[in-house]
Parts: C-alpha cells; structure tokens; sequence
C-alpha cells in the first residue's frame, strides 16, 4: 500500500478522494449514533456538506471522458446533490422514513458502490492498495 499514486495526482483528484473517505467514516459513524440528536444533527450537516464537496469536485476529475469532458458517472454527481437537497428538506418536514432512506441511499450508492469502482485496476485508489 502506497499514497504516492493520491499524493502525485492532481489535486481535484486528491480533494475528492479525501472528501469521499471523510464522508465515509463520517456516513458510517452517523449510522452507529443515536438518531435525531443534536451530535446527528451536526454530523450530518457535515456529512451533507462533504457529500456536496464529492459530488461537485467530481466535475473537475475527468480521467474517464465519454461526453466530452465527463462520463456517465457525473450523472450520479448530478443525482447526489439533488438527493441531498430532498434528504434534508424531508428530515426538516418530519417524513424520517423518507430522509433515512434517501441518505441510506446516498451512501450506499454514492460512497459504496460508486466508491468500489475506483479500485478496478488501472484507477489511482487500485495503486494505493495493490501497488502499480
């Protein structure tokens, strides 16, 4: 295992790696507190946040071009942050089986799965854990 492949990438690449293992641990951490509390709350403003900074920094990574500059993954960018959006508004509307659902969602989707797919070879987060 070696950072040197993150730390010699541009640094779009970098923020939007560090920001999607922060919202990671964060998102993980948040599942594990009690719900509906004030330290919930706050970590998931933060997480929101972050969740915001991934999925807006992706526009700046571009190593996969299939529509001119992005790929069909900055479709998912797209569907985070609106997500995100209706996440909060319905946390803030009282509907927490929505909420929970949709963060779930983000999580799973945007930070799971998406998040595996970097580690396919030939991408920089496979060269952080297996090496060249």
């Amino acid at each position: 295992m070696s950072l040197q492949p993150l730390l010699t990438a541009p640094l779009a690449i970098q923020v939007h790696a560090c920001a999607a293992m922060f919202a990671f641990l964060a998102g993980a951490l948040q599942f594990a507190l009690p719900k509906g509390t004030p330290p919930h709350r706050a970590l998931g403003w933060l997480w929101v946040t972050t969740m915001a900074l991934v999925a807006t920094g992706s526009f700046w990574v571009n190593t996969i071009r299939q529509f001119g500059p992005f790929s069909w993954i900055h479709l998912l960018s797209i569907y985070v942050l609106v997500l995100l959006v209706f996440s909060v508004r319905a946390a803030r509307r009282g509907n927490i089986p929505l909420h929970r659902s949709m963060m779930l969602g983000t999580f799973a989707g945007a930070l799971v799965i998406a998040g595996a797919f970097t580690f396919l070879p030939g991408r920089i987060m496979h060269k952080v854990l297996l090496g060249p």
